[in-house]
């Protein structure tokens, strides 16, 4: 299989993938309407049945890259039986609604739009009692979009906070514990809003191991971090000086029991809380295996759960590539290796980029020369880091073609700017908003 159609193969594998994550199909797969009940399936095949005979309200609202699309899928199951609702969505990822209003704000770092929109949700839960059903929309990105600063501590002090923790190559979970501790509304607390009402929670995952507590800072699920969990954070990566200081006396008061720590299990606002996964990066893989096994390819799903620093994920994923070359292992050519997960960036030069982008650029350092390979790395919202770009697809040629136009990837690597990299290249993947989040899809292709 020669490379033109090896690269035209992984598009349409990565395709298929996202689109087997589109938040509209997978709720409606998920949450039925029976008359005065709706039915929702968790990931085991187990029911829950809701009589909404039982509520006078329903209100509609969440966070997250996928909110509208999730938002959709419900208006179009419950109609008007919904009383209201809202959602904050990043910019650009939007659907057309009747029944609930959509705020978009920003998205990685939150900005006063998205403050806007936390004020609006807790006005409307401010709303409810014993007789309301919320249906609670959650996605990644919604710990940016969801943001509600706590005690004396201003939104420029979380964008602040945010920016150290990005740059510094905090993977998510360490990001949220913090998140969780500088917040009014994360970490189990819109639970503590909305208590006593009911709450349905449907949930995209865009974290490893799909763990709730974790997928937009967990605002409806325990907590267990705690704050010595944000303390901890911050003495990793050395950052006590580097952080305003009200949120270092926010996290020193937390530690000297001055403050009330976040929701933990057992606690009475979780009793009538309901959580479900409706879609997550398995689901991408095993999409992409069946697209691959459709156009010839051996497949083989290796992980949905890989992370690690970037450039280092990068050169593994390229050694499998060179050994299914070289031995035919661990699957013989035609081959298509699928991999997820979230990486991370240590952020040491002024480039642009993404993680995604960064894979790509590594990967073709270390796969050049090698005929008919490709290795393409995408986030499948659209959007990796600060730029247009989903992702990247290099292969063995990538460094020839950069070196006759005078571009050095190392330099660009040293830099973090594999944007511009894979841009001069024309090696840059760009889907535009896809409305879903389940973290990053990786595809080696040998032909």
């Amino acid at each position: 299989m020669k490379l033109q159609e090896l690269k035209k193969s992984a598009i349409q594998i990565m395709n298929e993938a996202i689109k087997a994550v589109d938040p509209i199909i997978a709720i409606k797969n998920k949450l039925l309407l029976e008359g005065d009940y709706i039915r929702i399936k968790n990931s085991f095949g187990r029911e829950r049945m809701f009589n909404l005979g039982d509520f006078d309200k329903i209100f509609v609202v969440g966070a997250g890259k996928a909110a509208a699309a999730m938002a959709k899928s419900v208006e179009d199951i419950l109609g008007d039986r919904i009383t209201a609702g809202i959602i904050s969505v990043k910019y650009g990822y939007t659907e057309t609604l009747k029944r609930v209003k959509i705020i978009e704000a920003g998205h990685p770092i939150p900005d006063e739009n998205s403050v806007r929109g936390t004020k609006e949700i807790l006005s409307l839960l401010n709303e409810t009692n014993r007789r309301t059903l919320i249906i609670y929309l959650i996605s990644g990105g919604g710990s940016s979009l969801l943001p509600l600063p706590a005690g004396n501590i201003m939104l420029k002090d979380k964008i602040e906070v945010t920016e150290l923790l990005l740059r510094c190559g905090a993977d998510i979970i360490e990001i949220n514990s913090i998140r969780k501790h500088l917040s009014g509304i994360k970490g189990g607390q819109l639970a503590r809003a909305a208590y006593p009402a009911t709450v349905l929670a449907l949930i995209v995952s865009d974290v490893i191991g799909d763990r709730l507590d974790t997928i937009a800072s967990g605002p409806t699920v325990p907590d267990e971090t705690t704050f010595s969990d944000a303390a901890y954070v911050f003495e990793k990566y050395n950052l006590w000086d580097k952080i305003p200081i009200v949120v270092s006396e926010r996290i020193k008061s937390g530690l000297s029991n001055e403050i009330v720590d976040t929701p933990e299990k057992g606690d009475e606002v979780f009793e009538n809380v309901y959580n479900y996964v409706v879609v997550s990066n398995i689901h991408a893989l095993k999409a992409a295996k069946y697209s691959a096994e459709a156009l010839g390819f051996n497949a083989l799903i290796l992980s949905s759960s890989i992370q690690g620093e970037t450039r280092d994920v990068a050169r593994v994923h390229a050694a499998i590539a060179r050994e299914i070359r070289t031995t035919g292992n661990p699957l013989s050519p035609p081959a298509c290796i699928i991999t997820g997960g979230e990486t991370t960036v240590t952020i040491k030069g002024k480039g642009k980029g993404g993680r995604n982008q960064e894979f790509a650029l590594a990967a073709a350092i270390n796969i050049t020369g090698i005929k008919d390979m490709v290795i393409l790395s995408v986030d499948s919202d659209g959007t990796d880091g600060l730029t247009d770009a989903a992702g990247g697809i290099v292969d063995g040629d990538s460094l020839k073609r950069a070196s006759e136009l005078g571009l050095d990837p190392l330099v660009y690597l040293d830099n973090n700017d594999s944007y511009n990299f894979l841009k001069g290249i024309d090696s840059l993947i760009i889907t535009g908003p896809t409305n879903t989040n389940v973290m990053d899809i990786r595809l080696i292709l040998v032909g």
